[in-house]
């Protein structure tokens, strides 16, 4: 039995689905933010451990106590600290709720085959995106030692709470983002924007574009980190080729 042909909408209509979906996902952020706001002493502990691990090597005569402290320069900077915790924190948690919305928007325009991916696309970018901060928290600490090392041992290195969290924050952003590379192209060949045979084509281009991407997207610019993470995207670039193969194969063989 054919699929049934995609929804279809006004503009006005995609306005108002739209600005429900952004209504949705702004009160999850929100509450999330909420959340995050009352446990950020657990939090900002856990954000810690990467400096702290790196910092203890120093031992009891390390500068600024056992080393894991870091210095306040300004005093509005404790408040926006654990304000940008929370944002960030809030939408880390809202991420199932983020991920539900994009799909209830684009879902419309899909054919009633391709609505039946809904819970696979959320479990996976749930997946996905967990398993690229994991990774991120994984590289930071040897991200932060090359940085520290880098400039010799004259410099000391003491951070500052804003500055740190951010770099942490990005990070965590930038794999979290970078695993979902997965994701977009499987779902650009389900709805037919991208084929297999494309993407084996632009494969040389990809991977240079992995890389830059890479660079732009994690604010150490390290090379451990350049690799830790192209290698998992450039990985993920070519699972999605065989995903999309193996799911041409079995149309062909269905229509045949």
């Amino acid at each position: 039995m054919p699929d049934k042909t995609p929804g279809t909408m006004s503009l006005v209509s995609h306005l108002e689905e739209l600005r429900k979906r952004l209504l949705i996902a702004v009160l999850a952020v929100g509450t999330g933010a909420i959340a995050c706001w009352f446990l950020y002493p657990q939090i900002l502990d856990l954000l810690l451990q990467p400096y702290c691990s790196i910092r203890g090597e120093a031992g009891p005569d390390a500068v600024f106590g056992s080393g894991c402290e870091l210095l306040v320069t300004d005093p509005l900077e404790p408040f926006t600290v654990r304000l940008s915790v929370a944002g960030y924190g809030g939408m880390a948690l809202a991420m199932p709720v983020l991920l539900w919305q994009v799909w209830r928007f684009v879902v419309p325009g899909l054919y009633s085959r391709e609505r039946r991916w809904a819970i696979p696309f959320i479990l996976s970018g749930l997946v996905l995106f967990g398993a690229g901060c994991g990774l991120a928290y994984w590289s930071i600490p040897r991200a932060l030692e090359f940085l520290v090392d880098i400039g010799g041992q004259d410099l000391v290195s003491v951070f500052s709470p804003a500055k740190y969290i951010s770099f942490v924050v990005k990070m965590t952003m930038a794999f979290g983002i970078g695993f979902e590379f997965p994701l977009i192209l499987v779902f650009l060949q389900l709805i037919g924007i991208l084929t297999p045979d494309a993407l084996r084509r632009a494969r040389r281009y990809a991977i240079v574009g992995i890389v830059a991407l890479v660079a732009i997207l994690t604010p150490s610019g390290d090379p451990i980190t350049l690799l830790i993470l192209s290698g998992p995207m450039w990985m993920f670039y070519e699972v999605s080729i065989l995903i999309g193969a193996l799911r041409e194969r079995r149309r062909r063989r269905a229509e045949g």
